[in-house]
C-alpha cells in the first residue's frame, strides 16, 4: 500500500563505486529448476548478494528468482515485482498473475524475484526476516510533545522487537536496496539492460533503479505507484490530499443524483464532532475520531459506485451516534498498516509534534473532507522514533533517462505523470475509474505496454484506456 515526507539526501550511499563493481561481476543463473509446488511451468534458481550493498565482500542472502520462459524466441527479460513491499514475486505470479503474460511471453521471458527480508511469513522464499509482522493502528495526531514522545517509544518498541533478530538486514530493507538487488538480477541474467514492470509499492523501486542506474534501462512501466521522485515533498503531500479530496468528491457528485443529497453536509457535520468527541460504533465497542472515519470513507469512496450506497448510510447512521457503518469486516477496527520496515526508510518522518501538526493544518485547508487521512504524512507517523534512518528519501530523475510508461486509475495515473514529466518522451496512461494498477485488469493499459516492452513503442503522452 502506499502512505508517506522528505528532505534533500543524497541517493548515492558511501561504498556505491564499490557496489556497482560487485554488480559487474554478479555470478550468471544457470541452475533453473521447477519452482517448489510449481503448476504453471515456471522455473527457479537463487541469487547471492550482499546484505549491505556498501560491503560487496562481507555476509551475502538468498533472493529466490523466479523464471517464466518464452513460448516463443526469447528477445530478452522483464523483471517483474508486484509491490507491497513485500509481494512474494512467485507465488503471486503462480496463483493469480501468470495470465498477465500470455502475449508478451510470445517474445520474452518473464523473470521475478521475492524481494530481501520478506520470507515465509510473506509467502517468500528469499532470505527474510524473522519477525512477527503484525498490522498495527496508524497512529493519531499527537497532541502535545509528550504524546509525541510516547509515540516515538512505541514505535522504536515496534521495530526494536524485529530489528534485533538480524540488525544487518533490518538496516538495508530500502527501496534503494531492492534497486540494487536488480541490477544484481539484470547482471546474474545475462541482459544488457533493464526492462522492468513495478506495480504499485514497486514503482518505488523502479524510480529509485532510475536514478541509482539510469544508463542501464531500456524499458520501464510504473503502474498505479506515487512519486518517491519529488523535490517538493510539500507540494507532493498537497497532491495526495488533493486527490483524495477528488475522491469524496466524486462521491458526493454521485449523490447529487442518487437520493442522498443530504450526505455532504452530514460528512462535514459527522467529522467536526469525531474532531471533539469521537463517536462510538456501537456494534464494535469502539470510538473514530475524526482522521479514522475519514480514512474508513476514503476507502470505500475510491471503489467507486458499488460502493457509493453503503457509504451514504454509513455517513447517515454516524450522524445519529452510531459510526458501526464504518468498522471494517476483515476484522481490524482501526485504520491499520503493517510495520513499515521498507517504508520508513524510504520517506522522511516529521521531527515534531509542531512539524506534523503544521502539516496536517495544511492538508486539511486543501483537502476539508479528507484531510490528511490516507496521504504519507498520516502513515509516516508510525515511522516517528524508527530506530534505523531515512537511508532512500525521494529526489529528482536524472536528466539522461530514456522514455518510459506510466499507468493508474483514478489519482495514481496523475502521480505517475507527475514522475514522468520529468523524462522527456514519456507516456502516461489513464483510465477514468476506480481501481488498483492497470496492467492485470485493462487490456487496453496492457497492450500499450507490451508494445513499449518489445518494441519501445509510446502511446501518445496521455493515452485513455
Amino acid at each position: 500500500m502506499l502512505k508517506p515526507i522528505i528532505m534533500a539526501l543524497t541517493l548515492l550511499a558511501p561504498g556505491l563505486t564499490a557496489t556497482a563493481a560487485a554488480a559487474d561481476t554478479a555470478p550468471t543463473v544457470r541452475d533453473w529448476a521447477p519452482c517448489p509446488n510449481d503448476k504453471i511451468g515456471m522455473e527457479c534458481a537463487d541469487l547471492q548478494v550482499p546484505v549491505d550493498w556498501r560491503k560487496p565482500d562481507g555476509r551475502e542472502i538468498t533472493l529466490k528468482l523466479g523464471r517464466l520462459k518464452a513460448t516463443g524466441t526469447s528477445e530478452g527479460s522483464i523483471l517483474v515485482a508486484y509491490g507491497g513491499p513485500g509481494g512474494p514475486g512467485i507465488a503471486i505470479t503462480q496463483s493469480s498473475a501468470s495470465g498477465w503474460w500470455t502475449d508478451l511471453r510470445k517474445r520474452m521471458d518473464i523473470v521475478t524475484w521475492d524481494t530481501r527480508g520478506y520470507g515465509q511469513q510473506f509467502g517468500g522464499l528469499s532470505t527474510g526476516l524473522q519477525c512477527n509482522w503484525t498490522r498495527i493502528p496508524i497512529p493519531g495526531l499527537p497532541q502535545d510533545d509528550a504524546d509525541f514522545g510516547r509515540l516515538s517509544d512505541t514505535n522504536r518498541g515496534y521495530a526494536e522487537a524485529c530489528r534485533l533478530k538480524d540488525p544487518e538486514l533490518f538496516a538495508n530493507m530500502s527501496s534503494a536496496d531492492h534497486a540494487r538487488d536488480m541490477e544484481a538480477i539484470r547482471k546474474a541474467l545475462g541482459d544488457d539492460k533493464l526492462n522492468y514492470y513495478g506495480a504499485s509499492y514497486a514503482g518505488f523501486y523502479g524510480q529509485t533503479y532510475a536514478r541509482l542506474f539510469p544508463d542501464r534501462i531500456r524499458t520501464m512501466v510504473l503502474d498505479g505507484t506515487w512519486s518517491h521522485s519529488s523535490d517538493d515533498w510539500t507540494r507532493e503531500l498537497e497532491e495526495m490530499a488533493k486527490s483524495n479530496e477528488q475522491f469524496m468528491q466524486r462521491f458526493f457528485t454521485w449523490c447529487a443524483t442518487n437520493d442522498c443529497k443530504d450526505v455532504p453536509g452530514l460528512w462535514r457535520s459527522v467529522i467536526t464532532r469525531a474532531d471533539r468527541t469521537p463517536i462510538p460504533a456501537k456494534a464494535a465497542n469502539v470510538a473514530y475520531k475524526s482522521r479514522d472515519l475519514q480514512s474508513f470513507a476514503l476507502g470505500r469512496a475510491r471503489q467507486g459506485a458499488t460502493a457509493w450506497p453503503e457509504l451514504a448510510a454509513a455517513i447517515r447512521k454516524a450522524a445519529k451516534g452510531d459510526a458501526s457503518g464504518f468498522v471494517p469486516t476483515r476484522g481490524v477496527r482501526y485504520p491499520d498498516q503493517a510495520t513499515g520496515v521498507t517504508e520508513c526508510t524510504d520517506w522522511p518522518r516529521f521531527a515534531s509534534r509542531k512539524e506534523a501538526a503544521a502539516t496536517t493544518k495544511r492538508l486539511l485547508r486543501i483537502a476539508p473532507n479528507a484531510g490528511a487521512a490516507n496521504t504519507l504524512a498520516s502513515a509516516t507517523l508510525g515511522c516517528i522514533g524508527w530506530p534505523v534512518s531515512v537511508s532512500n528519501p525521494p529526489a529528482p530523475l536524472p536528466k539522461s533517462l530514456p522514455p518510459m510508461l506510466g499507468a493508474g486509475a483514478w489519482g495514481e495515473s496523475d502521480a505517475v505523470a507527475r514522475v514522468l514529466s520529468q523524462v522527456p518522451g514519456s507516456a502516461t496512461v489513464y483510465h477514468d475509474g476506480p481501481g488498483h494498477t492497470l496492467y492485470g485488469n485493462n487490456k487496453c493499459a496492457r497492450d500499450h505496454a507490451n508494445r513499449y516492452f518489445t518494441d519501445r513503442t509510446l502511446p501518445p503522452t496521455r493515452t485513455n484506456c
